[in-house]
């Protein structure tokens, strides 16, 4: 069942994906100083922020907003690390992914990192998001160079 929740009204498209997390990194870091680097070892702490949110077992609907940043901050990270691009989703993506964005890898490959976190959210451990990047497939070689 697709619920309201599933896609807040706040995302943005692919374009703005990347100013919206800048954003949303500045705002979560400035309460405290948790080291959002863009690295891959980062998506550990985004584990276990969604780990903590899950501890009081709020309705998703509460933490939708910082849900879909932290999947964003996800989806950055696949960007700036392992080339891929943020692109807007088509009808039958969306439908599948229940998001309206997610990342295209240079092998063509379409993830969905904010889904990820969602999951990681409903299920717990077993939907590691630090483990989601180690196991990607289509990441570029080597590193690429954040702008």
């Amino acid at each position: 069942m697709h619920r309201e929740t599933d896609n807040p009204p706040t995302t943005p498209s692919a374009d703005g994906m990347r100013a919206y997390v800048s954003q949303f990194v500045d705002r979560l870091t400035e309460r405290s100083r948790l080291p959002l680097d863009y690295s891959v070892a980062s998506l550990r702490l985004v584990d276990r922020i969604v780990d903590g949110l899950r501890r009081d077992r709020p309705d998703r609907a509460q933490v939708a907003p910082t849900l879909q940043g932290l999947g964003a901050y996800t989806g950055e990270v696949i960007v700036r690390r392992a080339g891929g691009c943020w692109v807007d989703f088509d009808a039958g993506q969306r439908e599948f992914f229940r998001q309206p964005v997610g990342i295209r890898m240079p092998d063509g490959r379409a993830w969905n990192p904010l889904g990820k976190v969602v999951n990681r959210f409903e299920t717990g451990p077993e939907e590691s998001v630090q483990r989601f990047y180690l196991l990607l497939h289509g990441r570029a070689r080597t590193p690429v160079r954040c702008l």
